[in-house]
């Protein structure tokens, strides 16, 4: 008897345990809804300097207007200007390459790009605020990029 006593709770404890890991598994493969904006180059232009920002909707509804306003930082850490960056429509789930051209700014000169506030955050379903709180920022430059 204490031998199957021993074996029904070696396999009640074995149990438990394989069940305590589920919600911990069904976590990780659930997407968290977030925008991402990668600031994916800096180049010369015609106009100043150009930026490609590589950017991602997995908030999981179509954005009808999403700008944001952004502070360039010189390579003294001073604030050189601010403008406002328009994405546009942001279909949900889709990835989208936008360039900017910012005239009359040297893009060797620029040693921050701070996204300041959303300006519009707009689409069906979408609060108002979805756009700076569920951001994600990455560079692939190196200009440091962030909120």
């Amino acid at each position: 008897m204490t031998s199957l006593t021993a074996s029904l709770r070696l396999l009640t404890s074995t149990l438990a345990m394989s069940l305590a890991t589920v919600p911990a598994w069904a976590q990780q493969s659930a997407p968290v809804p977030a925008l991402s904006l990668e600031l994916n180059g800096a180049q010369p232009s015609d106009k100043g300097c150009r930026l490609t920002f590589v950017v991602n909707n997995n908030l999981g509804a179509d954005l009808s207007k999403a700008a944001f306003e952004i502070a360039l930082f010189n390579e003294a850490g001073v604030v050189d200007r601010l403008t406002v960056l328009d994405f546009k429509d942001l279909p949900a789930g889709k990835t989208k390459v936008t360039r900017f051209d910012l005239a009359g700014t040297d893009c060797t000169k620029i040693s921050r790009v701070l996204i300041n506030s959303a300006t519009e955050c707009a689409g069906a379903g979408v609060e108002p605020n979805a756009c700076m709180r569920k951001l994600k920022t990455d560079s692939k430059t190196g200009i440091a990029f962030g909120v």
